[in-house]
């Protein structure tokens, strides 16, 4: 299911972006976007474990980017972040008597695909320093 943790992470990547020679701590990234420093840290171990940031501990500590933001598309992170993109389905399962209920599932199950396709489309076209440069 679509959650808040695509614009969490294009929030953390954007504001690394515009601090690039900076090691930034949880709870200053946390503070710009308004949300528990623990979820934060939970978005940042996602995009270290892809090796696009890199931390450091200690009193001057913090994440930093690890990638050029030129060569990183919107795409890419959207991938980090979920597999794909999924509405979800009713959790009763539907009447297979039913012309509805026999085809719905499948026929969401296309829609959903082809939303895909189309926002991986749009994402392919625009890096993160892209987005960055809108700030």
């Amino acid at each position: 299911m679509i959650s808040g943790k695509f614009a969490i992470t294009i929030h953390i990547l954007t504001l690394l972006t515009k601090y690039p020679n900076d090691y930034l701590s949880s709870e200053y990234i946390a503070g710009s976007i308004n949300l528990n420093p623990v979820l934060v840290r939970k978005e940042i171990a996602n995009l270290k474990a892809n090796h696009i940031v890199e931390s450091k501990e200690g009193k001057n500590g913090g994440t930093k980017l690890a990638v050029d933001p030129s060569k990183i598309t919107l795409k890419e992170i959207f991938e980090m972040t979920f597999e794909s993109i999924n509405l979800g389905y009713a959790k009763n399962t539907p009447n297979p008597d039913c012309p509805v209920g026999k085809k719905i599932n499948q026929n969401l199950a296309n829609l959903y695909a082809d939303m895909n396709q189309k926002v991986s489309a749009q994402l392919q076209e625009i890096s993160l320093e892209d987005f960055s440069n809108q700030f």
